[in-house]
């Protein structure tokens, strides 16, 4: 029997200190984010980051929660509300952190009887710190606990032609009637040596700005490669000229090098340069979460318009849109006829 495992990337049970750190400490703690030798890990993350951010991280989260709860977690199980309600095969949502494990997921898969499973990572991109993770952990618990049960990877869709028309369907409505200056795609930074970890020639990344352009079989991994071509697709179907967007990466940890250019540097700095009117949209995200919600839309707007700027647009994700469910539930079919 075939089912569906749907994987995001979790919240904390609460906006309190008390399970935000938990949280962070398993986020990470996750060797495919912070790739760095166990102790050494240890030292930064519980030593030194957990001393401090949980009280910081708490604080940002109780700035954009819900009544209902995390608004990744609610918007997620709308989402899977609605892709259920299309499908006659179990469809189950997780999260990669948190309590909504992937653990309990194929559990809840198994239990109905799933031995064929789709396993999809909720983000368009790959990456080692989002997609590969996922990938990783779900196969051990696979071969420890259901080990005739069979996976199919959903590859990065951050090319398929039904995402690339939902994302920019989704630009083109919110920017309707808006006379803005420029549009951000921002997307979550990763440190440039995971792109170089990912490189499966171990030779073609170079992170100059030819790399990305160069057909190579790295892009099949390559997150940087597969951001720059989610927006030049988006703004071919926008018809956009060049000089009216722009990419960038947000978040980002002291101490390493990470890829450029950076949201918040780019962002405040355009008022100087007589951009005024900006719009921003994630799409290394399907589903508003902090990042998305306060990082932009609150902080950075914030901060843009104390350098000089006058309008600021966050653009929501894709979340539980009509259009989005009628993608996911077509794939979802896809794989039920194979």
């Amino acid at each position: 029997m075939k089912g569906v495992l749907l994987v995001n990337l979790g919240s904390p049970k609460s906006p309190e200190p008390k399970d935000v750190k938990p949280y962070l400490d398993e986020f990470l703690m996750d060797k495919y984010v912070i790739d760095v030798p166990f102790l050494l890990r240890a030292l930064l993350v519980r030593g030194i980051i957990l001393q401090v951010r949980p009280k910081k991280s708490a604080h940002a989260y109780k700035e954009i929660w819900w009544d209902e709860g995390s608004p990744l977690i609610v918007l997620s199980e709308r989402m899977h509300k609605k892709v259920q309600a299309k499908v006659n095969i179990p469809v189950a949502l997780c999260m990669r952190y948190g309590e909504m494990s992937i653990a309990k997921g194929l559990k809840e898969l198994h239990d109905q009887g799933v031995t064929d499973v789709m396993l999809f990572p909720l983000y368009p991109q790959y990456a080692m710190a989002s997609t590969l993770t996922i990938l990783v952990l779900a196969e051990e618990i696979r071969k420890k606990e259901y080990p005739n049960m069979k996976f199919t990877n959903v590859p990065a869709f951050y090319n398929k032609p039904d995402y690339i028309k939902n994302l920019a369907d989704k630009i083109r409505t919110n920017l309707e009637g808006y006379d803005y200056d420029q549009l951000v795609f921002s997307y979550h930074g990763i440190p440039e040596r995971h792109i170089r970890k990912t490189d499966v020639t171990k030779s073609h990344c170079k992170i100059d700005g030819s790399c990305c352009n160069t057909p190579s079989p790295a892009h099949e991994f390559c997150y940087r490669h597969q951001c720059y071509e989610t927006t030049r697709l988006v703004a071919e179907q926008l018809q956009l000229p060049k000089d009216k967007y722009t990419q960038t990466f947000q978040s980002r940890l002291a101490g390493d090098k990470w890829l450029r250019p950076y949201t918040d540097t780019e962002i405040d700095a355009m008022p100087s340069r007589g951009i005024k009117k900006i719009a921003v949209v994630t799409p290394a995200f399907v589903t508003d979460c902090l990042e998305t919600l306060e990082e932009i839309a609150m902080r950075a707007k914030e901060d843009f318009e104390k350098n000089g700027g006058e309008e600021f647009l966050a653009i929501p994700c894709l979340n539980d849109d009509d259009a989005w469910v009628e993608t996911v539930t077509n794939w979802i079919s896809d794989f039920q006829k194979n």
